[in-house]
């Protein structure tokens, strides 16, 4: 690639050794190393420090914030009502009756506020529904207050049918389901990572040494819980490894790599999806021949999906609507409505489920002890259902009657779903999905590389092979020439100490060896023609470095 801006190099080699070391390492470990370095470069004022390691959004939604804080606001007038002693600060609980039209007077006060439109839309949308409004209000204010344990456990009755709505429209592309979803409200997606595995280990649906699968490239905790000790899954790779005829990646997966689900020994599958780092959504194909393979051959198969991308996907369509008997999915609202701190997640199963009819089908043996294991919270523990389980099994069953997402947390994610369904044109999805869509082009147009179109691609990473591209633009010989003298991490390190950029290795997602992830997420276009303008120059020096040794090597003819 030819540019006119200069960057400094020192085109040292980092040592190899080091390097192969680091790579034993996860992504987000080794991440603290590339900040130091980009720093280092920052502070000696010959880069500019760029952060496109992580996934944190550098947005937020503001409307159901305010929502959040003016509902707020009316919750402690609502205990102040019931008795108050204000030098000492305090106050009495909210009380339910009339509630809805004490709320409907505040929101008149404050009715040109984009919070109180939010709020006076919601209560409509839901009492159309046939949702007693005082009810609703209630569980609302006592949420937001946050005085009681929360009651369900699992999740409030009304963030429940909220988020379940949300649910069909952005993960179902608002196609009407074949069952209900019950949901677990958690701490962020990680919890419910957590949760899921240990669940599935104590409810005896896997044992140590089980084969599981893994669509990879994957979020890397994918790939790293199943290696603990406590699972030691046996774990099979399907990549994401089809290429167009021309060479270039289109991260979706061959049939030979899907039929490897059809061994009914492979119990649970896990995906990401739209996936991460590639971060495209599954083709059609793709989804026929799971659902094929799941009906005709591995028909007991589990699948945990994680969508948390999805909404970044016009029309994205989740294995929970597919394949909703075999599938838990995993769900964020981290990312779209950037709230990674508000720690904002839920795990959706249908009611009819392939956990609840294993754990039915366990030899007499193992359903004794499962039987032993619950029987201090229900007089019937063997009818508990799995995603109970999950709840008592997150506070180790003896702490079950404290269980449960905080109720403001609850309140909070359930506005943020309410926002999303009564936006009925879509107008914050389809600005979000533009300016990842901006960024992403405006990256790539200056790599130098070429950018296939795809309407499956989300766009909030990107994962670049430059091995591909070392093809692609040098030849063969080059390709060959980086693969035998440096090890794939070199390329990562190299952006940090010598441009500041921090982005992340591939291979730590079980990616191409020689790919890297730019997160899409969290720096500003201008920013992103910078990254993309350093990661053309870096290969463009290995290239020339390559051609200058390859120059030395050649006989001189006198």
């Amino acid at each position: 690639m030819k540019s006119q801006e200069k960057l400094p190099r020192a085109m040292a080699d980092y040592g190899k050794r080091f390097e192969q070391g680091l790579e034993q390492m996860s992504p987000f470990e080794i991440k603290n190393d590339l900040i130091s370095y980009a720093k280092e470069c920052d502070q000696k004022a010959v880069c500019q420090f760029l952060n496109a390691g992580r996934g944190n959004p550098n947005w937020i939604n503001t409307v159901a914030r305010e929502a959040f804080f003016l509902l707020g606001t009316f919750a402690v007038e609502e205990a102040k009502l019931t008795f108050e002693l204000p030098e000492e600060g305090i106050a009495g609980m909210p009380q339910k009756e009339e509630i809805a039209k004490r709320f409907e007077n505040f929101l008149k006060q404050h009715e040109k506020t984009p919070a109180a439109h939010l709020l006076n839309e919601s209560v409509q949308f839901l009492t159309k529904e046939g949702i007693n409004a005082d009810d609703l209000i209630h569980e609302w204010v006592d949420g937001i207050i946050g005085d009681q344990y929360p009651d369900p456990d699992r999740i409030l009755k009304y963030t429940e049918l909220i988020v379940e709505k949300y649910l069909i429209q952005e993960m179902c592309d608002r196609q009407t389901p074949t069952d209900h979803y019950d949901l677990f409200a958690t701490e962020g997606g990680t919890a419910a990572m957590c949760y899921l595995f240990n669940s599935l280990k104590a409810n005896k649906l896997l044992s140590q040494g089980d084969r599981i699968a893994l669509m990879t490239p994957i979020f890397t905790p994918y790939i790293e819980i199943p290696q603990l000790k406590e699972f030691n899954f046996d774990v099979v790779n399907i990549q994401a490894s089809q290429l167009t005829k021309e060479g270039y990646h289109t991260w979706q997966y061959p049939e030979n790599e899907l039929d490897k689900l059809k061994d009914p020994s492979i119990k649970l599958l896990c995906l990401v999806n739209p996936s991460n780092p590639p971060s495209y959504s599954l083709d059609e194909a793709t989804h026929k021949r799971i659902i094929k393979i799941v009906r005709e051959n591995n028909p007991n198969l589990m699948i945990i999906t994680d969508d948390v991308y999805g909404t970044f996907v016009p029309h994205f369509r989740s294995l929970m609507y597919e394949l909703p008997y075999n599938t838990a999915c995993v769900y964020s609202f981290s990312k779209y409505f950037g709230a990674t701190g508000w720690r904002l997640a839920t795990i959706a199963i249908a009611r009819h489920n392939v956990f609840d009819a294993q754990i039915a089908l366990l030899p007499e043996k193992q359903r004794k002890e499962l039987h032993d294991r619950y029987d201090s919270i229900n007089l019937n523990p063997d009818k508990i259902l799995f995603i109970d389980r999950l709840v008592a099994d997150s506070r180790l069953v003896a702490l079950n009657h404290t269980a449960g997402l905080s109720t403001p947390q609850q309140i909070q994610m359930s506005l943020f779903a309410l926002f999303s369904l009564c936006d009925m044109q879509d107008r914050y999805k389809n600005k979000l999905q533009k300016m990842i869509t901006n960024r992403l082009t405006a990256m790539w147009e200056k790599t130098g590389f070429k950018l296939l179109p795809d309407s499956l691609r989300a766009g909030y990473y990107s994962e670049i092979d430059i091995m591909v591209w070392a093809t692609q633009l040098y030849g063969k010989d080059f390709a060959e020439y980086l693969e035998k003298n440096y090890e794939p991490l070199d390329f990562v390190i190299r952006l940090a100490k010598e441009a500041g950029v921090v982005v992340l290795n591939g291979d730590g997602f079980d990616g191409p060896r020689w790919s890297i992830r730019v997160s899409l997420a969290n720096l500003d276009e201008m920013n992103y023609r910078k990254i993309g303008t350093i990661i053309g120059h870096t290969l463009e020096e290995y290239a020339q470095k390559w051609k200058n040794e390859t120059t030395k090597k050649e006989p001189v003819i006198y």
